[in-house]
């Protein structure tokens, strides 16, 4: 090793050299490579552990916003005071706005379900689309798990052929070809108040969205035949745009306002906002605790180079005696902690990663050894989603890296003012 007292330049050969030199001592030596493994450790798993905990919630987002946005449209019109002429111009100058993927008019109402099997009523939203607008919707349409669509909207008025949630058809024990009675509670007027209103639908198609929430209560009915039961006439309850990025829903009330006529304008985050709320909180509070495990990892690293600069003392005097400064002193020990962190990160990273990739797998392998560990009936989804988000990777493993500098520090800047006169009187 090269004279320190010579001069070099700060993170040389040979102070690069002496950290690595103290980082794998043995105990009997002066050193702390046990304590050094348990940092590396922790500052591995915590990193790994935000990582993994980070995606998986980020997979549970993208899923349910899948769905739900599947489902929904993205910009609402609420069509309910338009004539069917506008309704019909809006419908043109809205699919000619960019970045507007699709347009449909639709009506919307509450019902009682009923089937003839017996089985207790259940209650229901009818989403009146047409046809086209359905087979367009593939969360519907390429998710039949019973049943077609060959007859939706065929015959009078869009025909008596409806399709139904899977778990409401459970409830009702019904399959495709059975009927069930729609109520609605605004009927007909009589002298004695509003009588509800009651007729018999064909089932013909059985959906599966996988959210209980929408395949317990959704059932589609030609628009037609809804405007007829519903007493709609001719007129539409609301207008529905699918944008091409739903992100872009502002632009696109934006131009919407511009010939909508005064009709009130929303978006997909206004119609599910206690939903997307409660998952942006979550996901900042969840990235603050999992921090916090970072933060708590690499404080052991403290009381490694605490133990190390005690052990170390008389090499620490000598190397000052020769004339090493107290600025190559602090950054041999900032090397020896930010070493640990660095290689913690890096590891906590690839193992991160690599988890979420094979999270499918590593599932079924715990699933074939304890049994089911994510019931779908429980969380919707029958599978652990996982979205690696690289931006967060980068963040976190830039913060894990600075945290392994910043409590490096203290300690090593103790060592650089360990007086060599005091350090050597005892030895």
């Amino acid at each position: 090793m090269s004279n320190p007292a010579k001069g070099t330049a700060p993170f040389g050969a040979w102070e690069r050299e002496l950290a690595f030199r103290y980082i794998g001592a043995k105990r009997e030596n002066g050193g702390v490579a046990m304590i050094s493994i348990i940092s590396f450790v922790g500052i591995l798993l915590a990193v790994a552990i935000l990582i993994v905990v980070m995606s998986v919630m980020n997979g549970f987002r993208t899923e349910l916003l899948n769905r739900i946005l599947g489902v929904n449209g993205h910009v609402y019109v609420d069509a309910r005071a338009m004539t069917p002429p506008q309704v019909g111009a809006f419908l043109v100058k809205a699919k000619a706005v960019d970045g507007v993927n699709s347009v449909m008019a639709s009506v919307q109402g509450q019902v009682l379900v009923v089937g003839h099997q017996g089985a207790d009523a259940r209650g229901g939203i009818v989403q009146g689309i047409a046809p086209q607008d359905l087979n367009a919707m593939d969360i519907i349409a390429k998710n039949i798990v019973a049943g077609n669509l060959l007859n939706y909207g065929k015959g009078e008025f869009g025909g008596d052929e409806i399709a139904i949630g899977s778990q409401l058809a459970s409830n009702l024990g019904v399959l495709p070809g059975d009927y069930v009675d729609l109520i609605s509670p605004n009927g007909a007027s009589t002298p004695f108040g509003t009588a509800p209103r009651s007729k018999e639908y064909k089932i013909g198609a059985v959906f599966d969205v996988g959210m209980s929430e929408y395949d317990e209560i959704l059932i589609y009915m030609p628009v037609a035949q809804a405007q007829l039961f519903f007493g709609r006439e001719s007129s539409y309850d609301m207008i529905e745009a699918r944008l091409d990025n739903p992100e872009n829903s502002d632009a696109i009330i934006t131009e919407f306002a511009k010939f909508a006529g005064g009709a009130y304008l929303s978006d997909w985050r206004e119609k599910s906002e206690g939903l997307v709320s409660a998952l942006g909180i979550e996901r900042v509070v969840m990235r603050l605790i999992l921090s916090l495990l970072i933060v708590i990892a690499t404080l052991n690293i403290i009381s490694g180079l605490v133990m190390l600069v005690k052990n170390k003392g008389r090499d620490i005097a000598i190397l000052r005696t020769i004339g090493v400064s107290r600025a190559a002193i602090t950054r041999i020990f900032v090397m020896i902690g930010a070493s640990i962190g660095v290689c913690g990160t890096a590891f906590g990273v690839l193992i991160g990663a690599l988890f979420c990739v094979n999270i499918t797998t590593i599932q079924k392998i715990i699933e074939k050894i304890f049994g089911p560990v994510f019931p779908s009936e429980v969380y919707f989804l029958s599978q652990i989603p996982a979205h690696v988000e690289w931006s967060e990777v980068y963040i976190t493993a830039t913060f894990a890296l600075i945290m392994s500098v910043l409590v490096t520090l203290p300690p090593a800047m103790r060592a650089a003012k360990l007086d060599p006169v005091e350090a050597l009187r005892y030895e």
